[in-house]
Parts: C-alpha cells; structure tokens; sequence
C-alpha cells in the first residue's frame, strides 16, 4: 500500500496564546489522550504503548493524518529523531537541530528555536529532546553542537536561569588532566564533543552521556548529572577510572591521561524510577582499533553500567567487550520488562549488541538470567597489541545477526559477483570470526561496525517478556596501516599521497564520500578554513578518527591538497595555535592507524555476503527461543522476485502497541510497516517521501491514535528527507 503526500502549510503559533503561556489550544480529556513522554516511551524504554484502537484488524485501513516538513534539508542532511508527545504538543527536531513542537492532532507548528544562532550548522545526528516537569514548570532539553540548552516548554524560550542564560557546555563535569604537571591545564579542552541521544530524567536531574571522538587524544566519556533548574553539575561517574578508583588496574598505570578517553555513554539511558538506578551502556576506549597504548580489560568501556540515579554511585556493571578493537560500543539503550524465571516474575533489565547478542540480567543484583561463557578468542596479529584472550558468550538467545563467514556464506547473485568477493575473501585475514582482530591485511568485521543492533534500539512486551529487536546483516572490513614510513617513499609525503593513504578509503579517490558516515570533501575549502580542516585532522569527527600523530608536514600537504594550495601556503596558518596536547600527541604516536570504515560489497555495490542484509526478530526472554525472524527490506536493486525480500541495511528500531502490531521503518527500500507481533506476518506498508531512519511514536490525541515516524532519509546512499508524517485510521 502506498499513499501520495501533499505538502504541509507550517503555522506560526498564535501571538495570544503566547501571551496566555499556553501551549496550544485544548485538546480533550485526560481519557482520550496517551502520551508518549520520553524517546523510549517511558522511563523503561520499553518502546510499547497500551493503545489497540489500532490493530491487526483495521491497520489497513491507515491513512496520512498529517505531514509536517521542516524546511531546512540539505544535501545528506538525516532525522534520526524519535518525537516524543505531552499533553497534545508534539517536540522533536530538524535535520539542522532546530527544536520544533506542534500540535500533535493536526501538525500544526506552535514554535520553533534554532540553536545555531540562525548559523545553520548541524552539529551532527540528534535522537531526540527530553522533557521535565515540576509544578507549572515545564522544560525541554536538547543538545546542540556543544551545548545543552534548557527551553520552555510553551514558548521555546531559553530559559534564562539555566546555565548560562539558557544552555551549559556539555564538557562541565569532564575535569581536568590531573596526570599533568599543571593542574589548571585540561588537555582536553578543544576535543570533539557532543550528544546525539538525549538525557534521561530522574526527579530533578538530567542525566546524560555524549559523543566523544574516536581516536587517539579522545575525550573521556564520563557520565553527567546536570541540575534540572539551574544546569549545575550534581555529580559525574568517571568511566575512564581515577588512579587508585576501582577500575584503574584495568588500565596502563604509566600512560598520561590524555590518551585514555572515550568509554562514552553515546546511546541514551533507561531509568527504573521506583528503584532509583539509571542504566547507561558505554562504547569502546580510544583510539578504536589500537589498543596498544590501553593494554588491559579497559573498564568502564563497553559496559552496561548500573548507577544509582541520585548520586551516581556504581551499583554493578557488566562488560560486554574487553579491550574493544572492533568499534563494538553498546548501540543502544537497554530495555526494561519482567520474564518467568522458576516461577517467579524476575524484574530483568536486556541489553541489545552490535554483534548480535541480547545479555539479559537481573536489574538490581546484575546477575546474568542466561549462563554467560568467556571463550578463547583469536591473538592480534600487530606487533604490541594485546587482545584480550577471552570474550563474553551468553548461551541464550542465540545471535540474532551472523557472527562469521565463510566461503560458502559469499554472494552467488552472479558469477561475476561471486568471484570478484571469493577473490577478495581469500586475501583477508582468517578465520573470519567475531573477535578476530583487525589486521594489516584486513579483517572482516560481521555484523558490521554498525551492527546488528545499533542505535534505533529493540522493543519489548514489558509483561509478557517479548523483545522485538532488527539487524543490519552485513560484513564491513577492519584494515590497518603501519606509521612507518613505506620504503622509497619520498620524505615528506605529497598531499596526493597523504590523501590516498589515509583519507581515500572513506572519502573515496573522487573525494565524493559515502552519502552516509564521510562527506564528500570537494568543496570542503568552501566550507572549513585551514585552521577548522586542521582540527578536523588532528581530533576526529564522529566517525573520523583523530590522524594528529601524521607528520606536520604531511598535514599541511593533505590540506593543501584538498584546497588546491601550494603547501607554503598553508604553513603559517595550520602552525598558529597549536596546542600543547596536540604537540605532545606528536611525540607518542600509535605505530598503526585504521584506514578507515569499509562495507564490504560486490562490484554492483551490493553486500558481499549471500542474504537477508536485514532481519526483524521476535526473542521470548522467558525461555530464550525465537518466536519468529524474517527478512526486513526490499532492497531495490535486486529485482528477481525469487529472491525478495532480501532484507536490507537499517537505521531505526521497531515499536510495539497492544494492538497486536510492530511499527517500523528503518529499510533502505523507504518503507514503513505494520508487523503482526505474533507471527511476523507484514500487515500494512507505505512508502514514506525519504527513508524513515528513525524510531517511531504512538499516542492518543482527543481519543484518536496517532503513528508518527521522521523521513529524513540521508543514510545508505538514500535522498534526504525532511518530513515527520503522522499515520491515524480514517475519522
């Protein structure tokens, strides 16, 4: 089913209504109206809803209620917000992070707040605002660039006695290098940082982690506590441990602080608000791929941390990952429920991964609910890296993303694709199993660096004990590159060549990027001055990582290079301002560099591994067993229907209603879907105006239920989008 979409007249809302500090006109009875209040849905993030006045009956009659466009799409630009809903007004964002509400029944613009200053510079990804309440206060929070502002929730306004006049710098509470002779000094201070998921409430805190660079000299992930009302900070846990802390030993005694960063809590957080204990998953150490400069296990990163909400104090934790070389943060918030364990209802709390598992615990003690098994794992192949020997397995469930490959596993779409990846596969490094590190000859990474699970996050029956959770399915490859200098190469290197050592294998040699993760960097002088280039280069930015251990020289040549300048011409600019940190980096460089993030497909394009490249899955975590999987996505370059659906890549998670229903976009094909809970059966599906890469929402308005999902498209080579389009059964 398809339906055609018309575009949307914004509103501006109306001046007396400001005046009367409503928020918008009434809209019905407490009775005829659910909410959906936070990303999740609720503190649990169970992402399910109550609501079945749609259903397994009716969905099929759907039809577009509204469609609001933002306006401000740009070339790549992506939504990956999940709107949430209070009271009837509707608060999410814009693909540039402009802060929108609207009245939820007819998408009618109430008002709308740019952070950027009317700059128009996105400051990357956004998943969403959160909303606090406390008498006839009402506030939003939302992260931009580097800032978290607190607005009012009827207005838009910064709210003056938050922060500073409305925002604090999200690096309050980082610290400074307390290895450093100088103590005032904080090495820090100019690292990539922002947040791409939102905050969690807790009575008067906003709890919230960030997005740290990836690479060497990254900032350190620590998780914050920031004052509902004034934006104070009220208490930090430290993922990257203190010396004599309990997760120091985990880490090299001698190595200065400014090289242990990262273990950030990227992917949002669950809260058990009877309990008081926040659940924040950690991502990887830095720099990603080489552990050699971070020998040990590395807590807190890759870990599911149990924290108690009001003083942050460590209750448990599990790591999901030592000594993490593969890029496998914990992708996404953990979801809340209950399951039958001896037959007793056991308050659990389970953990999606990027390589496919579920780790399913008991929330108050962390005691795992399935057996988990640390298995020998493949030694690294680089000289002075140390693997960890051993990985956690949980016994139950099973994977829901495959975990390996071999030949037999490569595509056979057509003779030609089969032997160009066959080919391919017998260069890399072997066996090409889970935690088989990277290599210089390249290592297969499946599921690939962003899943499995990733960031759209699993759904769950919070009673019945259901998780619903979909999966990218294919490999990408791991390679890395020795800092050496190659023999014969010319001292220092060329731009051309620092470009296509470095740069080319994300960017491309056309310089064009990816349509996804890399920009294309033709008219990157257009757009970044020498100095901006150069910080770029020496700090990472979202999935670049830090190259600030190149020689001077050949970072003045590459940015020369990609503007078109002689080399000179860029030296007085790229050596003013250089900091101590960035110096002193230059003096310890890792002795390998990861060359950057590679799907791994055939000559047409298409993944190298045989389908689906995308699945839905239902888990019963009462006993561990699936209850069904299929085969999510249509990809619309393979067009022989013996063979459809191949499932697809995606970005996007999957809700649940007590209607009996799945809702999810999240598909390459730009689809939404209607999915029976029960069997996997696809009940209803319509073609959005861009990829829907976002969680939906439901809710009740004025006793009518509501689906709302963002189509900003932007990712897997897909055309941006900038439309949220509300779906409801005819009046």
């Amino acid at each position: 089913m398809t339906n055609s979409f018309a575009m949307h007249q914004r509103f501006s809302f109306p001046l007396f209504l400001l005046l009367a500090g409503c928020a918008a006109p009434p809209v019905g009875a407490a009775n005829d109206q659910v909410d959906w209040r936070v990303t999740g849905g609720d503190p649990a993030n169970s992402r399910y809803s109550p609501l079945a006045q749609i259903n397994r009956d009716n969905v099929h009659e759907l039809e577009v209620a509204w469609v609001y466009h933002t306006g401000d799409a740009g070339e790549r630009t992506q939504m990956q917000a999940t709107p949430i809903i209070v009271d009837g007004v509707l608060y999410t964002t814009s693909p540039m992070l402009d802060v929108i509400a609207l009245r939820a029944d007819t998408g009618e613009e109430l008002w709308r707040f740019d952070p950027t200053g009317g700059k128009g510079q996105p400051g990357g990804a956004n998943r969403g605002v959160t909303y606090w309440e406390d008498g006839e206060e009402r506030r939003i929070f939302v992260a931009a660039n580097r800032r978290l502002y607190a607005l009012d929730a009827r207005s838009g306004r910064p709210i003056p006695t938050f922060g500073d006049s409305g925002w604090v710098d999200l690096a309050a509470g980082l610290g400074v290098d307390r290895d450093e002779p100088d103590p005032h000094e904080n090495p820090y201070g100019s690292g990539s940082l922002i947040a791409t998921s939102p905050g969690v409430i807790y009575r008067d805190l906003l709890i919230i982690g960030s997005r740290v660079s990836e690479g060497e000299g990254a900032l350190p992930g620590h998780i914050r506590a920031f004052d509902a009302r004034t934006g104070e900070v009220r208490w930090v846990f430290r993922t990257v441990p203190e010396a004599g802390a309990y997760g120091r030993d985990t880490w090299p005694e001698a190595e200065p602080s400014y090289r242990r960063g990262g273990a950030n809590s990227w992917a949002g957080m669950t809260v058990d608000v009877e309990r008081g204990i926040v659940y924040a998953p950690t991502g990887s150490a830095s720099p990603d791929f080489w552990g050699g400069g971070r020998r040990g296990a590395n807590l807190f990163a890759n870990s599911l941390l149990a924290l108690d909400a009001a003083t942050g104090e460590r209750l448990w934790h599990f790591q999901a990952v030592h000594h993490d070389l593969w890029d496998r943060d914990l992708p996404a918030a953990p979801n809340l429920l209950r399951v039958a364990r001896d037959g007793a209802q056991v308050d659990a709390v389970a953990q999606i991964s990027k390589q496919g598992f579920v780790f399913l615990f008991d929330r108050v003690t962390g005691e795992p609910l399935f057996p988990i098994e640390e298995r020998p794992v493949p030694p690294s192949p680089l000289a002075g890296e140390e693997a960890w020997p051993t990985q956690p397995f949980p016994l139950k469930p099973a994977p829901f993303a495959r975990q390996g490959m071999t030949e037999e596993d490569l595509t056979r779409r057509t003779p030609e694709a089969h032997g160009a990846v066959l080919a391919r596969f017998r260069t890399l490094r072997r066996p090409a199993t889970l935690f088989t590190p990277p290599s210089v000859e390249g290592t297969i990474i499946l599921p690939g660096f962003d899943g499995g699970g990733e960031w759209g996050g699993a759904a769950v029956d919070p009673e019945r004990g259901i998780l619903y959770v979909n999966a990218s399915d294919v490999p990408w490859i791991a390679a890395m590159e020795p800092v050496g200098r190659p023999p014969g190469a010319s001292v220092p290197r060329t731009g051309g060549e620092v470009y296509t050592a470095f740069c080319a294998g994300c960017h491309g040699a056309d310089r064009q990027g990816d349509g996804d993760r890399t920009p294309s960097l033709q008219d990157v002088a257009e757009r970044l001055s020498v100095g901006e280039i150069r910080g770029v280069i020496h700090d990472g930015r979202g999935f670049m990582p830090s190259f600030g251990n190149l020689p001077e020289a050949e970072i003045r040549a590459v940015i020369a290079y990609l503007r078109g300048d002689s080399a000179d011409a860029v030296v007085a600019e790229a050596v003013e301002g250089e900091s101590p940190r960035q110096a002193r980096r230059q003096q310890s460089p890792s002795p390998y560099r990861f060359r950057g993030y590679e799907r791994w497909q055939d000559p047409d394009g298409l993944p190298a591994i045989r389908p689906p490249w995308g699945t839905l899955s239902a888990i019963d975590l009462n006993t561990g067993e699936y209850l069904w999987r299929i085969p999510l996505g249509e990809h619309p370059a393979v067009t022989d229907p013996a063979v459809q659906p191949t499932g697809t890549e995606q970005y996007g998670g999957p809700i649940a209603i007590a209607g009996g229903l799945l809702f999810i976009a999240a598909t390459l094909d730009e689809k939404f879907r209607a999915v029976d809970r029960e069997t996997g059966e696809i009940l209803w599906e319509t073609t959005l105006p861009a990829a829907g890469y976002a969680t939906p929402a439901t809710y009740m308005v004025n006793g009518r239920q509501y689906v709302v999902v963002a189509a900003g498209g932007g990712k897997l080579g897909t055309k941006s989008g900038d439309a949220y389009v509300a779906f409801a059964l005819p009046r």
